[in-house]
């Protein structure tokens, strides 16, 4: 009945309602409300790209608030001319590529695993790795384990310990479980294997859900920098482009230590190490924030259908 008040038919057959002043001020306070916490959202990169460019006396000073003061570019100049920050890009995207793609297929196979009523020890398999998720052995425990399979001071000790992400598994599983059977059961009678199911319909089907953690997965190894300090001490060509910015602000907090503890003053050489770490710092995180930022779009269609889908059931 309220709709019929408020409503009128138009000519295509679509019900249109008339706001009503307290309508328009709750769409303008809402409207508002989301626009400034999108603006916060926003400012810290903003921030942090005008002082990329900015003069780096004037960001080292302060100086660069709301708009860039001397813009330049040789901060990513120097960023494409330093050999090894192009070394540890290159290894942040082949980990991030490699490991997504391993850690999505292995959460697409096991997850339809897992959904057999027919394979062998299924409960006592998920249950065990449902348990991972809240006990763990340790750091120490964990490190050894990792030495002992080699793969300290090699790039497969980023991949290899991250292709079994049970959370993800539980995500895909609970999916698969909301796909019809009769699918499946009508490609059984037809002659498919397991194999030709899941490749044929399963995957295909599973978008959603493969997109939501394939997410999770390029987040997680492109922030990842514990790994790289515990595994990868021995080997510099095998750092992370994250572990290297932490390496700089670590070199800058030191740095500033140095000259508070000296009073203020302290030599040339040192000051220039602290405004170019500075730079670099801030360069960097901004070379690390971009290729996220570029790909999340492509997936976010798929992200809230499937986030949603996957956790409905356990």
């Amino acid at each position: 009945m309220l709709g019929k008040k408020k409503g009128q038919n138009s000519e295509d057959g679509i019900i249109r309602y008339k706001m009503s002043a307290g309508d328009w001020v709750f769409t303008i306070i809402n409207y508002s409300v989301f626009a400034i916490f999108a603006l916060m959202c926003f400012f810290p990169f903003y921030y942090l790209f005008i002082n990329t460019i900015s003069d780096n006396q004037a960001c080292i000073q302060g100086r660069v608030n709301w708009y860039p003061v001397g813009v330049q570019f040789s901060n990513y100049v120097s960023l494409l001319n330093a050999t090894d920050l192009l070394q540890a890009l290159k290894i942040s995207v082949l980990r991030t590529l490699i490991g997504t793609v391993t850690m999505v297929l292995a959460s697409a196979f096991v997850g339809y695993l897992v959904t057999k009523q027919e394979m062998f020890a299924r409960k006592v398999i998920y249950r065990i790795m449902v348990i991972t998720m809240y006990f763990n052995a340790g750091l120490i425990p964990w490190y050894m384990t990792i030495q002992m399979l080699g793969l300290t001071n090699n790039f497969w000790g980023y991949i290899i310990p991250g292709i079994v992400a049970p959370y993800n598994i539980i995500l895909v599983k609970t999916y698969i479980e909301s796909i019809p059977a009769e699918l499946e059961e009508s490609a059984h009678i037809d002659g498919a294997s397991y194999m030709q199911v899941f490749k044929s319909i399963i995957l295909p089907l599973s978008k959603p859900i493969l997109a939501t953690i394939a997410i999770f997965g390029a987040v997680g190894n492109w922030n990842a920098f514990q790994d790289c300090m515990v595994l990868m001490s021995g080997e510099p060509k095998l750092y992370t482009l994250q572990y290297l910015l932490y390496r700089y602000l670590t070199m800058e907090n030191n740095l500033e230590s140095i000259m508070n503890s000296q009073g203020g003053s302290v030599n040339t050489d040192a000051l220039d190490k602290a405004l170019n770490s500075r730079a670099v710092e801030y360069t960097v995180s901004m070379a690390t924030i971009i290729p996220i930022l570029l790909v999340y779009p492509f997936l976010m269609r798929y992200f809230e259908k499937g986030i949603m889908i996957g956790a409905v059931k356990g």
